[in-house]
């Protein structure tokens, strides 16, 4: 372990002295480069200063142990040898979790999409709840979102909405959500008071900068349309919204919530980035998942992967088996608890099969 951290720790600095002479400023997109390794490799080399200091501190106090006489001291030394080891385990693990191959996707920002699926109106309202939920999960964690399309359901609620979010980590924390959200409770429409069962998918893709997908501009084809429902109302008779058309593969991105053509084609190609880029990331994900049986974030829009009961009051993820019952909570935005322990899950694989743990 020590030998691994050692060689990473020797890695940070030669970046630090690379960044450090007059030349390394002469190529910007080297010095930024440089930057974001150093800045990645910190949290591993301050886990090995903390990790080489307990391990010398357990080999002196072993020595001392050895050779000291007065019980009053050696029992002192033997609680502080015992503290020690059990920091030292605790280590093994969270560096264990540091030295696993990140993701170079999870630091990027995100492009979430909720979409209404079966269900009909409830289906939109629920919708509406999902994104009132991440939104106010986004404001917890001091990112920031903005509404580049959506539809608004007949009798509330969105048949679909799509966001930007920006932030720290936000992909690799928001791709815990990508899947079928399922509901069951009474709707706002039903008389009889019988429970229903509706479902929303909810997708989330990485921000693709330019340099990770070439979009050749003659592969786009631009459509410009009259903007219609809120943040277009007010500009309605003019052709500010846009749709993007890849031409090779068929996609499509629209925007129009702003009342700019130029900044509706901005976050259109934006959009539209992302969604060429998630066709590799789904093929990333497939090796993935050929390497090792995992339960979470496999990127499969079809899985059900949680249910909100609010008879029960009772949230389950089924990727994990996690059930909360602080529905309420949850649908507010508390979302750290489930996100938190699909982690754990995920990470306890990784190490079984990055280690054979």
């Amino acid at each position: 372990m020590l030998d691994k951290l050692k060689a990473i720790h020797d890695r940070w600095k030669s970046i630090e002295e690379e960044m450090s002479k007059p030349e390394a400023m002469s190529d910007m997109d080297k010095f930024i480069q440089l930057s974001k390794d150093y800045k990645d490799l910190k949290p591993i080399v301050d886990a090995y200063y903390e990790y080489k200091d307990v391990s010398e501190n357990i080999e002196s106090t072993k020595e001392l142990l050895a050779t000291e006489k007065d019980p009053d001291f050696r029992e002192m030394a033997k609680e502080e040898l015992n503290q020690l080891i059990q920091r030292k385990n605790e280590m093994d693990e969270e560096v264990r979790i540091l030295l696993l191959p990140q993701d170079p996707d999870d630091k990027k920002n995100a492009v979430m999409e909720i979409r209404a699926g079966t269900g009909g109106d409830e289906a939109s309202i629920f919708a509406g709840d999902l994104f009132r939920m991440y939104t106010h999960y986004i404001e917890s964690k001091n990112w920031k979102y903005e509404v580049v399309d959506l539809t608004e359901g007949t009798v509330g609620g969105y048949k679909e909405i799509i966001m930007n979010v920006t932030g720290e980590d936000v992909f690799g924390t928001l791709k815990y959500e990508s899947g079928v959200h399922r509901v069951q409770r009474v709707p706002q429409t039903e008389t009889q008071g019988r429970v229903h069962t509706s479902a929303a998918s909810v997708v989330v893709l990485p921000e693709a900068d330019e340099f990770d997908v070439e979009i050749k501009p003659a592969d786009v084809r631009r459509d410009y349309f009259c903007s219609s429902g809120p943040g277009g109302q007010s500009v309605n008779t003019t052709y500010s919204a846009v749709r993007l058309t890849h031409i090779p593969t068929g996609i499509v991105a629209t925007c129009q919530d702003e009342k700019s053509q130029h900044k509706n084609l901005a976050s259109a190609m934006a959009v539209l980035r992302a969604r060429i880029y998630e066709m590799e990331y789904q093929k990333h994900l497939e090796e993935l998942s050929k390497k090792r049986k995992t339960m979470v974030s496999t990127g499969d829009r079809s899985a059900k992967i949680r249910t909100y009961n609010y008879p029960q009051g009772r949230v389950t993820d089924h990727r994990i088996g996690l059930t909360l019952y602080n529905l309420n909570n949850i649908m507010n935005g508390d979302l750290q608890e489930i996100i938190d322990a699909l982690q754990v899950a995920e990470n306890a694989e990784r190490l079984k099969a990055e280690f054979g743990e």
